[in-house]
């Protein structure tokens, strides 16, 4: 026995120490992923010598393996806190543009309007078109306009759902129901814009639109089968005048929605595509990535979708610290995705993901190895006994 086997053995507790200690000071950390120490043997062989023959000469460190099993999830209430439930990373750009990889979902907004993470990281996703809710196919970092207000716009359609009285008889005033509604103009200035119903015959009404002043803007007529259901409602297409100095919107009313039944006249729904220009309030993320913010106009739109990155091999993944891991050849390529397609996780808004250390285990861990490191100083210590034994001969 010589005094290599000791220090080696000395050397690879340490390094197992170390990791123990690493995961156990890492057990309160969103999304960490604890690491094990494995080790292997270290035999001295030469030429004509079988390794049958040859004595080990200690061990080595051979691999710090990162554990990526699921960590608890946790919930926080907070709708920037994102936990990934399945595989996947979320994917950063550092600040020197380079693409980096965190399962830590305790995002910020900050001062500029960009979702970044505690260490300033940006948040990557992919933009939504305001006005058809297309994502785009590639990924960008995620802001928001919280400095200057989204743009007003103009509004172009009215979709009216309500219930004519077929109870109603005769023209005005008895057979008449009216409703409101307000648009908006270029600038998003508000142009109150007034409907009235007016029955002509039976199953047959008459519709007017006036502007605020009373003057009628639009004319159509509607007609209904003897169930009540409609069967004809041609759109009425109509200008409003404005006084703000922006266009006058050209807006089309659509009634299709619109039934006669023996019931009171009732309006379910009335909606129009316009609004003012908004200040940016808040901002959630929902379980399918999508980027929800809220305006002061009272506008609630998707403006984008959070991205989740896959590999082939996670453990070749690179710790940088901070809660981020880079590529390396072993990890294999990126591939890019949205939350829940492929081998991709789902994602659970107001919830974090706790670290995967168990402090038990580790504990348990810990004990193990320092009897690994005392047992290893005892062998140096006995070898040394037995040099001292063999000088002192006699």
């Amino acid at each position: 026995m010589g005094f290599q086997q000791g220090i080696s053995g000395l050397n690879a507790a340490s390094k197992n120490l170390d990791v123990i200690g690493h995961n156990i000071a890492n057990s309160g950390t969103t999304g960490f992923k604890s690491a094990r120490a494995e080790f292997a043997d270290l035999v001295a062989t030469s030429m004509g010598v079988g390794s049958s023959n040859s004595a080990g000469v200690g061990v080595e460190v051979e691999a710090i393996a990162q554990q990526f099993t699921q960590g608890n999830l946790t919930l926080t209430g907070n709708g920037m806190d994102v936990a990934i439930n399945g595989g996947g990373f979320f994917k950063l750009q550092m600040p020197d543009g380079s693409p980096a990889y965190t399962r830590a979902g305790n995002f910020k907004l900050d001062k500029s309007g960009d979702v970044v993470t505690n260490g300033g990281t940006h948040v990557m996703g992919y933009k939504v078109d305001p006005s058809n809710g297309v994502a785009s196919s590639s990924t960008v970092p995620l802001s928001f306009p919280v400095g200057l207000p989204i743009a007003a716009k103009q509004t172009t359609e009215i979709k009216a759902a309500l219930n004519l009285d077929a109870r109603a008889v005769g023209s005005a005033p008895p057979g008449t129901y009216g409703t409101s509604v307000t648009v908006h103009d270029s600038l998003g200035a508000p142009i109150p814009v007034h409907m009235d119903f007016v029955k002509t015959a039976a199953n047959k009404w008459d519709v007017n639109v006036k502007d605020n002043g009373g003057a009628t803007v639009g004319t159509g007529s509607l007609t209904f089968d003897t169930s009540g259901a409609m069967t004809s409602a041609p759109p009425i297409t109509f200008t409003v005048p404005t006084a703000s100095g922006g266009a006058a919107p050209s807006v089309t009313l659509n009634l299709a929605n619109v039934t006669q039944f023996g019931s009171k006249f009732a309006v379910s729904d009335m909606q129009q595509d316009g609004y003012a220009a908004g200040q940016l309030n808040n901002i959630n993320i929902s379980q399918d990535g999508s980027v929800v913010a809220s305006y002061s106009n009272g506008v609630t739109r998707t403006e984008a979708q959070v991205a989740l990155t896959g590999f082939r091999n996670p453990q070749g993944l690179v710790a940088v610290g901070g809660n981020n891991w880079v590529v390396s050849a072993d990890s294999g390529a990126p591939v890019d995705g949205k939350p829940g397609s492929g081998n991709l996780g789902s994602l659970r808004s107001g919830a974090l993901e706790e670290s995967n250390v168990d402090l038990t285990a580790e504990l348990v861990n810990m004990m193990t190895a320092q009897r690994a490191y005392q047992a290893n100083a005892q062998t140096i210590k006995t070898q040394d006994q037995v040099m001292s034994t063999m000088v002192n001969l006699r």
